[in-house]
């Protein structure tokens, strides 16, 4: 089997959209919104063609990834940008192939290539420090209130683009999506059960847990 790593098409747009709802359905919580986001991300002046990125597998879209801008302030109000990714998505019966890599990978080299440095992305730890990632408290990158959440992990695609100095993180608007509006969107799909998954719980802990103490 052949994986090819291309831009997303007007023509993939559904079958990503439903290759992203199988990978997240009931696994942080029951259901999912991440299909939702990516229907409404491409429209935003966030969204970024350039870094959207489908991954094919002889002829089939089985895994995605799109970026949008956020920004880094630091404490004398100089704002950064840089970039943020999510969802990515690989269809569960393609996972645990390294095809999520060399996704990651190729949307990485090709970011620098743009001119990008830094990618801040909220994730498990499990998943991304393998990619290089690193605890935003390593970084010094904090949210609005001061906490290093757990979850927020930082890429530096050039190697002192951070200089050290504390930065705050905001996301791009889009992320705060309409949680009403995408359960509609999700009921006007074809049904899939809601459940419960112990990956839920996990979940819960991860994003509500933040790094405390030195770096």
């Amino acid at each position: 089997m052949m994986l090819t790593i291309r831009n997303e098409t007007q023509a993939d747009r559904s079958a990503v959209e439903a290759v992203t709802r199988r990978a997240f359905y009931n696994i942080y919580v029951p259901g999912c919104t991440e299909h939702y986001l990516v229907h409404i991300m491409r429209e935003h002046p966030d969204f970024i063609p350039e870094l959207d990125f489908v991954a094919e597998l002889d002829g089939r879209v089985i895994g995605n990834v799109m970026y949008t801008r956020a920004t880094l302030t630091d404490g004398a109000g100089a704002v950064k940008d840089i970039l943020t990714f999510g969802p990515v998505s690989i269809a569960p019966e393609h996972q645990r192939n390294g095809y999520g890599s060399l996704l990651l990978e190729h949307s990485f080299r090709r970011a620098e290539e743009l001119g990008w440095d830094v990618i801040v992305i909220f994730g498990s730890p499990s998943n991304y420090v393998g990619c290089g990632f690193k605890s935003c408290k390593k970084h010094n990158v904090c949210l609005e209130d001061g906490r290093f959440p757990s979850a927020m992990l930082v890429k530096e695609l050039r190697e002192g683009a951070l200089d050290g100095r504390k930065w705050v993180y905001r996301d791009s608007p889009v992320m705060s999506i309409d949680e009403e509006a995408a359960r509609r969107y999700d009921d006007a799909l074809e049904p899939m059960a809601k459940e419960y998954r112990p990956s839920q719980e996990e979940f819960y802990i991860m994003s509500h847990s933040s790094v405390e103490g030195g770096t």
